[in-house]
């Protein structure tokens, strides 16, 4: 066979076994992640990210850092968070949840020390957490194919645009960049320790962790936008491990572990 053309051969096969790749789909395929190989690579990164690096510093702020404070920080981002809860509720037309984010943020920005102490929950205002994705949702745009972000972890097409104006509903996006960066950190860090625990549930529930995550993200995301009225139901499969029954919506955030968050 001439060179040239065993050299076109070898390319229209190369082509053919990446095309061939990019429909396959893993032992929990789901229409909703045409993506699959692309996420699964993704997520292993992140996954390695995570537990290399993430796990051992939030496994050390929390060694070396009193719990009065680490309260303190989770209130911080708490509060910070509160802003975008109310622009997104105002967006979305829930005239009452806007209202008691707007004064929790006043109340614990007043009195509770730049947010550092929750004075509004205690109070009777409750927390109503919402993104710029619920509120696309909400406003009836699809949420597109699942996709997993570097870094940031379970998403969708409609999620991702959602996470950039969530970014912008957050005043320290507008500090300076050694402040904001240092803030962003924080923040991350903040979150991973909030989630250690879950961290260890993970890893006994899932025999399929990507597939876990996945259908519990997608399932919540869909329950918070009123699309399914219960949660996840896990059951034991045959080996005794315990499996992910993709009905219908389970917790980010974390979120998954996540992969980090965006500042709440």
């Amino acid at each position: 066979m001439p060179l040239r053309q065993r050299a076109t051969s070898v390319a229209t096969t190369a082509i053919a076994a990446a095309l061939l790749a990019g429909c396959a789909t893993g032992p929990q395929a789901s229409p909703d992640d045409p993506l699959e190989p692309m996420n699964r690579a993704v997520f292993t990164v992140n996954d390695k990210l995570d537990q290399y690096v993430a796990v051992p510093v939030a496994k050390g702020y929390k060694a070396v850092t009193p719990e009065p404070v680490r309260t303190a920080v989770t209130n911080f981002y708490s509060n910070i968070a509160d802003i975008g809860n109310f622009a997104n509720n105002l967006l979305q037309g829930k005239g009452v949840e806007a209202a008691e984010s707007f004064m929790r943020v006043a109340i614990n920005s007043v009195l509770g020390i730049g947010g550092l102490i929750d004075i509004a929950t205690p109070a009777g205002l409750q927390k109503h957490s919402q993104d710029f994705g619920l509120t696309l949702g909400t406003w009836g745009v699809p949420s597109g194919p699942y996709l997993v972000l570097p870094l940031f972890g379970p998403s969708s097409f409609r999620d991702g645009v959602g996470l950039y104006v969530n970014f912008q509903f957050d005043p320290t996006t507008y500090a300076e960049p050694a402040v904001r960066n240092s803030l962003f950190g924080m923040n991350v860090v903040d979150v991973r320790t909030n989630l250690l625990g879950a961290t260890d549930l993970l890893k006994l529930a899932a025999l399929d962790k990507y597939a876990f995550v996945r259908d519990a993200y997608l399932q919540r995301r869909r329950y918070l936008l009123g699309e399914n009225t219960s949660l996840p139901d896990y059951d034991e499969d045959d080996d005794g491990g315990t499996a992910a029954a993709p009905a219908a919506e389970a917790p980010a955030g974390t979120p998954a572990p996540a992969q980090p968050q965006a500042p709440r």
